[in-house]
């Protein structure tokens, strides 16, 4: 018989958790719109608001400042806005400022035009320039322009953790406004809301083992929100129409709080990354140096395309990520790559290992004998150099 297949692709979507699925039955069994007046309608609302109580605990937040969306990028483009609500009146942004490894949803602008778009340097290990930010927060206040910054709080693809709390420090002393996405960071590292200074956070279902089609934004304060991108309904206090999904959002909340315990494995994880670091001979190191998240690995084989290691680890029953993505039948290189200067052939090599909370020791010990075997067939020579 076949050995089980490994699942080390968390930070692209974490398998789902049996407390959720069994969660998520029951609220598919329920009837009732959330919105609805009656008992049925308030059953439902109940379930949702709930929900919304265990994901504002996950990031020390006033659940009444939870927003509830269709996921990630949602909320992302939703928060990314050149207009914003500020008490019973309106804020304009001018600009809107973002770390060059951003996710795509984020370096795509939101519903900033291009020309209203300003990237913002990393080092080698993929953090945030501190000086480039407040030299582009200085020019944009001399120039009577108000910034948005978005920085997440952790890569996705590297695991390096931005210093968000002292960006959004650096931010204030300009005006600027300040939105986190925390979406690969929570439920792996402590986050908290407050201690991170920011106006804006945002969150996914799936990353924490939620379901697909579930996301929130979290609200820093009582000041400034941003103008709904979903308009027609009054859901959501009118921050974002159309009927809830009640059974996704109750799976989020309670993904929440499991995800809020599973932070007493993150030494484990630690322990585990390292050992994979340590025993993926003859593999290269891209994010090694800087702080990251506990269960978050890139690294890559000079010289060998990522692709051919990722099929290679998947006929082996083990599934991970490329760094780089094959288009039109040309490798292409990671824009996080690109922007830390990794060298053209370790970038091309990239693969990204991640794991969770159905992950097992044993998992993290079959990988490292995949890995060997794999290394022998692709890189013969060089497995025996090391």
């Amino acid at each position: 018989m076949a050995a089980p297949r490994i699942y080390l692709d968390y930070n692209a979507g974490a398998p789902l958790r049996p407390e959720v699925r069994m969660a998520m039955i029951d609220a598919l069994d329920a009837t009732g719109n959330a919105s609805s007046v009656h008992g049925e309608g308030r059953a439902a609302r109940a379930k949702v608001e709930a929900a919304r109580r265990q994901v504002a605990a996950l990031v020390g937040a006033d659940p009444t400042r939870v927003i509830f969306t269709s996921g990630g990028t949602e909320a992302n483009v939703t928060v990314l806005s050149p207009r914003m609500r500020m008490g019973a009146g309106e804020l304009a942004i001018d600009l809107l400022l973002v770390g060059a490894t951003e996710h795509p949803s984020v370096l795509a602008g939101g519903r900033f035009g291009p020309d209203r778009v300003r990237s913002i340097a990393v080092d080698g290990e993929g953090r945030l320039s501190l000086t480039d930010l407040g030299a582009a927060l200085e020019l944009a206040a001399a120039e009577g322009k108000r910034a948005l910054v978005s920085v997440m709080l952790a890569n996705n693809e590297t695991g390096t953790i931005q210093p968000v709390a002292e960006i959004a420090a650096l931010a204030r002393k300009f005006g600027a406004l300040v939105h986190t996405d925390a979406i690969q960071a929570a439920g792996r590292i402590p986050v908290d809301i407050a201690a991170l200074g920011v106006d804006f956070l945002t969150l996914s279902a799936h990353k924490i083992g939620g379901p697909q089609g579930a996301g929130a934004i979290v609200l820093g304060g009582d000041l400034v929100s941003p103008l709904p991108l979903l308009v027609g309904g009054g859901q959501e206090k009118y921050s974002r129409a159309g009927t809830q999904n009640v059974a996704a959002i109750v799976g989020f909340g309670v993904a929440a709080d499991c995800a809020r315990a599973d932070l007493d494995r993150s030494a484990a994880w630690s322990l585990w990354r390292d050992e994979i670091a340590t025993k993926a001979v003859p593999a290269i190191l891209l994010s090694g140096g800087a702080e990251r998240l506990p269960q978050t690995l890139s690294l890559g084989v000079d010289g060998l395309q990522a692709e051919t290691l990722v099929i290679a680890l998947d006929l082996e029953g083990v599934a991970v990520s490329a760094g780089s993505a094959c288009s039109s039948g040309k490798v292409g290189v990671s824009h996080v790559m690109r922007a830390m200067n990794v060298p053209e052939s370790q970038a091309k090599a990239a693969i990204r290992v991640s794991f969770g909370w159905g992950t097992t020791e044993s998992d993290i010990r079959r990988f490292t004998e995949v890995w060997g075997r794999v290394m022998r067939r692709l890189a013969p020579g060089v497995t025996r150099a090391a």
